[in-house]
């Protein structure tokens, strides 16, 4: 961690709610006059688009399952290194994935990546949002040999260790989770795969519970080491995910704030600047859904204050 670089890195799955986090942050910025130096978690991919293909394609082929979470697709390395890097000098090496919605505004087509480039030196902080801002992995780590059907891949895998000693977190001086209980997370992904994407029910049964494993090891840990989690908790029956016909709103959720170190907070003043709030624990508020963008302010504008004093 470093005052003088300080970085900020909102963490949690992809629907989970980082991209209106990273909304709420930008807002602070510009409010207080703060040059935040944005970097995506897309950017530390392994592969572009069309190598993904290949890979997937290939995957299947083999009876084999990649998913997003772990190594195989992803640089960890890389990003602790640009968190270790800035921290210490106020820079580091990123690039950006050029999704569909930019790449009419770029020189690089959608689906690839632009050349790595150096964050400017005079930026006040690093603000990350992605997968893995609080990744931690062991430094041998075993790999997934369960989700994969092809005997011979599991027989190959059954010894295989891969080194992936990173940890990402402690170089964060601000760690925020964002993630809905399971079963909203299930309905997203659901909703997402056959909806958007065109899958059969079964196809995306299969893909939750092959992934399952990777995203139990790489992404559920970091929640532990957050500094703010934001967990969105809906009020509607979610039962059984996999019949459910629409995802429930904000209005629809309730969303608990878990503080890892309470001391920092004055809960009472909190209270009186979030309609609703409530304290379910000494370190846990309460708020509605739609008081989500109204805590983050209240909540982490303080917080960048300390970092860039």
């Amino acid at each position: 961690m470093s005052q003088k670089h300080p970085i900020v890195a909102v963490t949690g799955a992809s629907g989970a709610g980082t991209t209106v986090v990273k909304k709420a942050f930008a807002r602070i910025f510009r409010r207080e006059n703060i040059d935040a130096a944005f970097v995506d978690g897309e950017c530390f991919r392994r592969y572009d688009r069309n190598e993904m293909q290949a890979m997937l394609a290939k995957a299947e082929t083999n009876g084999d399952v990649v998913t997003p979470y772990g190594p195989e697709v992803n640089r960890f390395d890389l990003l602790e290194s640009l968190f270790q890097s800035y921290g210490e000098q106020g820079t580091g090496n990123f690039r950006r994935y050029i999704s569909e919605e930019v790449a009419d505004d770029a020189d690089t087509p959608s689906g690839t990546f632009t050349d790595w480039q150096q964050i400017s030196p005079q930026s006040d902080l690093l603000f990350f949002e992605g997968l893995h801002g609080g990744v931690v992995a062991n430094r041998w780590t075993r790999r997934k040999m369960s989700v994969s059907h092809n005997p011979k891949v599991v027989s190959e895998r059954r010894n295989a260790q891969e080194n992936t000693g990173v940890d990402v977190a402690q170089h964060v001086d601000l760690l925020i989770g964002v993630v809905p209980v399971v079963n909203l997370e299930w309905m997203q992904k659901i909703t997402c795969d056959m909806h958007t994407k065109g899958y059969t029910h079964e196809a995306t049964s299969a893909r939750i519970v092959e992934r399952m494993q990777e995203y139990i090891h790489f992404i559920v840990p970091q929640f532990s080491v957050t500094d703010i989690n934001f967990q969105r908790v809906p009020v509607v029956d979610t039962s059984n995910p996999f019949i459910a016909t629409e995802i429930p709103g904000s209005h629809e959720c309730m969303v608990v704030i878990r503080f890892r170190d309470p001391s920092r907070y004055d809960f009472p003043k909190l209270q009186g600047l979030i309609d609703g709030a409530f304290m379910s624990r000494p370190n846990t508020m309460v708020i509605s859904g739609g008081q989500m963008q109204q805590a983050l302010d209240v909540i982490c504008t303080p917080l960048i204050h300390e970092l860039t004093a």
